[in-house]
């Protein structure tokens, strides 16, 4: 396993390859990714790196969660994350991870955020199904349409695609590609569409796969 980036997604646009071809891209603004906590097998039962995403006011913490990053002499962090790893030795409490300690260009990543809810939708919609004619005369048109036969099972199986509440729910990107690292401004171009609004936080890890 491997360390991760916590950023903001800005927006996309477009940058002009080496070829001169545009090539969609979303913007990531990176966030502090201050390591706040080490976790080792023989304390915790397992190794891992818990990471602080972004610096925020003292006073949107309760008294409990400040008192842990005065203990450790940090500023107030939020959200924190756990990644991971095979050997905590070489991270310390306070250090910043870095862009290029993570992620190179060219290489393939998994980006993960928030979708954006999109409320309560139908079948076609939510599940992209297919409707009936539209022409008039037709009893069915963007309807459920049966959802079970009566006598056997006499009840609606679980699992069922149905209308509902659609969006806003992790969801994970993969196989993205970095097309350029800003270290002085701390910006990440990916080809493509992340999940997640302007503004959401997502989470950048290394594709675990074979060209990584």
């Amino acid at each position: 396993m491997t360390l991760g980036l916590m950023g903001k997604k800005i927006g996309m646009t477009q940058v002009f390859d080496d070829n001169g071809l545009a090539v969609p891209v979303t913007v990531v603004q990176l966030g502090d990714n201050i390591v706040t906590e080490t976790k080792t097998k023989e304390k915790n039962g397992y190794s891992a790196v818990q990471v602080g995403g972004f610096k925020i006011q003292e006073k949107k913490l309760n008294k409990p969660e400040q008192g842990v990053f005065k203990k450790r002499e940090l500023p107030a962090l939020k959200p924190l994350k756990e990644y991971r790893v095979d050997d905590t030795a070489a991270y310390k409490v306070g250090d910043a991870i870095t862009a290029d300690s993570v992620i190179k260009v060219g290489m393939k990543i998994d980006v993960r955020g928030r979708s954006i809810g999109k409320g309560f939708q139908g079948r076609i919609k939510r599940h992209n199904q297919g409707r009936g004619p539209m022409g008039h005369g037709s009893k069915f048109h963007r309807s459920m349409g049966s959802i079970g036969a009566g006598t056997t099972p006499g009840r609606v199986m679980r699992g069922l695609a149905m209308p509902g509440h659609m969006g806003d729910e992790m969801v994970c990107t993969r196989h993205l590609k970095v097309v350029k690292i800003d270290a002085e401004k701390g910006l990440v171009l990916v080809k493509g569409a992340v999940p997640g609004c302007d503004g959401g936080t997502v989470i950048i890890t290394p594709s675990r796969t074979k060209w990584n």
